[in-house]
């Protein structure tokens, strides 16, 4: 009743676009997992599924997450370097995930007194944007993509799954950010990664 009560409808909304943004990771780390199985094969894992959980599993007690204290910007990197030998998938989403959380300055309920800020939010989105090229371009010195995601296959058809996904939670980033930008009369600087270089836009911590 107390949290209820200390609430606004910007804070249902913006706990409404947190949610929405979780899906989409999930979304994502599965489809990737089950397009490349050998990644959850070297966690252990006989399945996608529960290597899936595992992954979200700091979530239950961000907090105290030894996650939320990763390097993102590593962790992302990791995931399409040719000499790296563990999870790409989880080293991918996870730094997603850090990224995605350190926008929302960590909080996982929203109250009155949470100010959040919208450049954090918008800078999150672009670069998802980079990562989602960067993942469909990346490849091994064989020439090979390190992460397999949407395919063009002349039996099957067209399969952008991952691409709309990225777009969903790209738009669910993006909407916060005006919606938070209009309520607190803030401007948000507009800026791009730079693919070559792969430098992110900054999500500082406060």
């Amino acid at each position: 009743m107390l949290a209820s009560v200390a609430k606004g409808d910007i804070d249902d909304v913006t706990e409404t676009h947190q949610q929405a943004m979780l899906q989409s990771l999930r979304t994502l780390a599965l489809k990737f997992y089950k397009r490349n199985p050998r990644e959850f094969r070297k966690g252990g894992f006989a399945e996608a599924e529960p290597a899936v959980e595992a992954l979200f599993a700091p979530l239950d007690d961000w907090a105290r997450a030894p996650l939320r204290e990763a390097e993102w910007t590593r962790r992302l990197a990791e995931a399409w370097q040719p000499d790296f030998a563990g999870d790409r998938v989880r080293a991918l989403v996870e730094g997603m995930l850090v990224m995605c959380m350190a926008s929302y300055d960590h909080h996982r309920e929203f109250f009155l007194t949470t100010q959040l800020d919208p450049q954090k939010l918008y800078n999150s989105a672009r670069n998802l944007e980079a990562v989602a090229w960067k993942i469909g371009h990346a490849r091994t010195p064989r020439g090979e993509l390190v992460l397999l995601s949407n395919s063009m296959d002349a039996d099957t058809g067209a399969n952008l799954s991952f691409e709309r996904e990225f777009g969903k939670l790209i738009a669910t980033q993006d909407n916060l950010a005006l919606i938070i930008e209009d309520k607190g009369n803030r401007t948000i600087r507009t800026g791009m990664v730079n693919l070559a270089t792969m430098a992110f836009l900054p999500i500082p911590i406060k």
